[in-house]
């Protein structure tokens, strides 16, 4: 995470301003990119500029008369915060779900597919169906339509168990609702298992056209800067083991 190697570049550089002479002087090294990167994140859209690419990648599509099914993937829930609180927890990818319902209204006939896990590796039993599944009643959305897709941690996997569960046939109409970052990824899965889906492109965070500057929102930034380098990483090292067709998958 961006944030963490900044904070530790700073601490480091911060004890080493005690040290000798030789480490002293890479001791303000060290503080002093630390300082630069922390103002970049203040006053430049850096995290725009990063997230921009992977959201404009799939427009958002004019909707088709048929749609046999819809798949929702995971990550618009906290397993975690729920089962601390005792009430359903969502994050800021909850738009995933409200697009989900909008197009179950839309479609009656499809099938709906809500896919996730826990992608926790100290928590395996925190699983996303049953905050998924109270979300949905909170809302007045019968999860009776509903095929959850449960042993999922992954994207990859998403992609795999869902379609073991549903067994698509050739030439069905699916549309795939996920986040507008993780789409360009999520596609590649999708390809690469032999599942041709519809990108519906939900949760942008990036704003359409990033002024030169970023208006001191530090914890925006830092945040939006996370979100995308990790997807920028997870396409990279997805194309190395062969799960997705390319390394930046885009419209056919």
């Amino acid at each position: 995470m961006p944030g963490n190697l900044l904070a530790l570049l700073l601490a480091v550089g911060a004890v080493l301003l005690f040290a000798g002479n030789r480490l002293r002087r890479l001791g303000r090294w060290l503080v002093a990119a630390a300082a630069v990167a922390f103002a970049m994140l203040l006053v430049t859209p850096v995290g725009d500029w990063a997230a921009r690419p992977l959201e404009e990648r799939f427009a958002r599509p004019a909707l088709p008369d048929r749609v046999d099914g819809i798949i929702m993937l995971g990550g618009a829930v906290d397993p975690m915060m729920a089962a601390s609180r005792g009430e359903p927890s969502v994050n800021q990818s909850t738009e995933r779900i409200l697009a989900f319902v909008e197009l179950a209204r839309r479609y009656p006939d499809a099938r709906l597919v809500s896919s996730g896990g826990s992608g926790l590796l100290r928590h395996p039993d925190a699983k996303e169906d049953a905050v998924v599944r109270a979300v949905f009643g909170q809302i007045g959305f019968d999860t009776g339509r509903v095929l959850f897709e449960t042993e999922s941690r992954n994207t990859w996997e998403n992609a795999l168990f869902s379609r073991d569960l549903v067994k698509p046939e050739p030439g069905e109409v699916w549309l795939l609702v996920t986040s507008a970052l993780h789409m360009p990824r999520s596609v590649g899965i999708f390809r690469r298992i032999g599942w041709p889906v519809i990108p519906y492109p939900v949760d942008y965070r990036s704003f359409d056209a990033a002024a030169p500057y970023a208006g001191f929102e530090v914890e925006r930034t830092l945040v939006l800067v996370t979100a995308a380098v990790r997807e920028w990483i997870g396409l990279a090292a997805y194309r190395l083991m062969d799960r997705t067709p390319g390394l930046f998958p885009g419209a056919e």
